[in-house]
């Protein structure tokens, strides 16, 4: 499968952005009183190109991979958990599939290349491209064939998605490594800043994880741009994102990012394309170290921050209360001249 970098245009519409301005200002409030959800509001509307946007057929889409480098002790849990929580996924028992019910969000989960054999069956999307990526301490986590092809996978997937929203979620235990590696190579932040307990490593584990990331950095030195870190670093399930996330911004669907690894396929995407930032909701600061970094380099204001970092698109699921909402104000909410309402002297 061919990965193409599709066109994703610049939404900046500055009449649109005054009309819709002029709607949210005149609502039955003190202006800017709606804080947050008034920015958000205008956001979703430049999206949708709409001044009464309408949010329809939600897609929450949790891409699942295991990482070669997980075989070097780098997190706190085995790479056996990426299939059982991908079975738990499935079942409806996992937090993002409580919270995909409770709001109505479809969702689907993608085996970008977990080390086990899943029986066929709804809701999962059979694109494995490997049992794993290869150990990224010892070489490239994938090829550049094998990169191409899970960014092709994710603009595929979303293709065949319903609906004008993206939620993002993952699953893979090492993820957070490379995660921490992307943002150290792409940005420049120091590993020990980037570098977190992930699944729950205490300070000593998070020391021996920083001596085993250091090293992979030094290993690929000569992997500078996105796509050659991405290679270098994984994984399967990060790229498979970074494609959806693309395909999802040349398609002019909101993107709600949830943590860490998701704004990781973001960074990479944006890298490659800017303006699918404009097309970006990010739902939570996470509580996984290096996130605040991340975002800061993102120009990223997220909505919610709850101290989160179990990653599968929870903190997505969470804030989506909030986009609806947002355009539930634009579409339904009084202007101070309907509702017959004096207006501030």
């Amino acid at each position: 499968m061919t990965f193409v970098l599709p066109s994703i245009p610049d939404l900046r519409d500055a009449a649109l952005s005054a009309r819709l301005q002029h709607l949210i200002d005149h609502k039955t409030k003190p202006l800017g009183s709606l804080g947050r959800l008034e920015s958000l509001a205008l956001q979703i509307g430049l999206i949708l190109g709409s001044e009464s946007p309408r949010l329809q057929a939600p897609q929450l889409l949790v891409c699942a991979a295991d990482h070669g480098l997980a075989a070097r002790g780098v997190s706190a849990y085995p790479s056996d958990v990426t299939w059982q929580m991908v079975e738990n996924f499935l079942a409806g028992g996992a937090a993002v599939s409580v919270l995909a019910r409770q709001h109505g969000l479809a969702l689907t989960v993608a085996d970008c290349g977990v080390a086990h054999d899943f029986a066929p069956r709804p809701g999962l999307a059979e694109l494995k491209i490997a049992r794993g990526t290869a150990d990224a301490s010892t070489g490239p986590a994938m090829t550049a064939a094998q990169r191409d092809h899970a960014l092709a996978n994710g603009q595929s997937l979303v293709r065949g998605l319903p609906g004008n929203v993206l939620l993002l979620g993952e699953m893979g235990i090492g993820n957070t490594s490379a995660a921490s590696l992307l943002l150290a190579r792409l940005v420049g932040v120091p590993l020990e800043e980037c570098t977190g307990a992930g699944t729950g490593l205490d300070e000593a584990g998070i020391a021996r994880k920083v001596a085993v990331l250091r090293g992979v950095l030094a290993l690929h030195a000569d992997a500078q741009t996105a796509l050659d870190a991405l290679a270098a670093f994984g994984g399967f399930e990060i790229a498979t994102l970074a494609g959806a996330v693309l395909q999802a911004a040349a398609e002019r669907r909101v993107i709600v990012v949830d943590g860490f690894i998701t704004s990781s396929a973001v960074m990479v995407a944006a890298a490659l394309a800017p303006k699918v930032l404009q097309r970006c909701v990010f739902a939570h600061r996470s509580g996984e170290r290096g996130h605040g970094a991340m975002l800061a380099h993102l120009g990223a204001e997220p909505l919610l921050s709850l101290g989160l970092r179990l990653g599968e698109g929870s903190g997505a699921a969470l804030a989506w209360p909030l986009l609806q909402s947002a355009c539930l104000v634009l579409q339904e909410m009084a202007s101070f001249e309907a509702a017959g309402v004096s207006t501030a002297a």
